[in-house]
């Protein structure tokens, strides 16, 4: 049941969680994008004027939206992770555990952070990425829900890192052994036709080509993969950690320490 007080909760953990990365925002939204500004004159203009074109497209416009999701994947996974992890640390999260509040309206709170941070800087390197390229949205609507769906999955995910987390350097293992590889090989800078078939089937198993796929597509209007396939994976990896996180939180694995 979804009460007054439920409201209240969600919309104070949201509100905490989103006033955090504004107050800081030189340290959590501006250094994405002069990142991504780096990415699109060194790949795109520097690189990209020696390699054409990609799948028919100048190599510019190719690589925009990967860098866009890019964007968004860091910054939805580095909210949370540190965020939680700080409450654990702090002892915070203990008020919000004696809370008479669900566990699944605390992770909401901390997954709309989230959410709501990755799609903050998704739409600054979009506006960034205009001064690069004449950005023509094919599918507005889908960009906009895999921009949503994809904070979601990395949000959560973020979730399970603070969670097992013992120190701040635990929380940073994960984005650099797993989730920058996952991103770099998950097509962003080149379409996975060009490898052989051997590397192309070992592609398939990348979660992340799957989101960049279907993004590429609401941006250009092209794929590599059947949309189907990549909404189902995003679907499948999204009840997935959502499933953990909730387990997690209602057990109190990693957290009742």
């Amino acid at each position: 049941m979804f009460n007054k007080e439920y409201c209240v909760a969600l919309e104070t953990i949201t509100y905490k969680e989103v006033r955090r990365f504004l107050r800081i925002w030189v340290q959590t939204l501006l250094p994405s994008v002069i990142t991504t500004t780096l990415y699109f004159l060194i790949f795109g203009t520097l690189i990209g004027s020696r390699i054409g074109t990609m799948n028919g497209y100048d190599y510019m416009d190719f690589i925009v939206p990967g860098l866009i999701l890019m964007a968004v994947i860091s910054n939805a996974y580095s909210n949370v992770v540190s965020s939680f992890y700080s409450s654990k640390f702090q002892h915070n999260i203990e008020e919000m555990l004696v809370a008479p509040i669900p566990g699944w309206i605390i992770l909401t709170g901390y997954i709309s952070g989230g959410v709501l941070r990755g799609l903050i800087v998704g739409v600054l390197v979009t506006i960034v990425s205009l001064f690069f390229t004449d950005l023509n949205i094919a599918h507005p609507v889908m960009m906009v829900v895999v921009f949503l769906l994809t904070g979601v999955l990395f949000s959560a995910a973020g979730f399970i890192n603070a969670a097992y987390a013992k120190s701040f350097d635990d929380i940073s293992i994960v984005p650099t052994f797993v989730l920058t590889p996952l991103i770099y090989l998950g097509g962003v800078f080149y379409s996975i036709d060009l490898l052989p078939e051997f590397w192309q089937n070992v592609s398939l198993l990348n979660p992340v080509l799957y989101m960049i796929d279907v993004f590429r597509f609401s941006i250009l209007g092209e794929s590599d993969i059947p949309l189907l396939y990549g909404f189902i994976v995003i679907a499948t990896f999204i009840v997935f950690m959502l499933g953990v996180s909730l387990r997690l939180l209602s057990k109190g694995i990693g957290i009742r320490n």
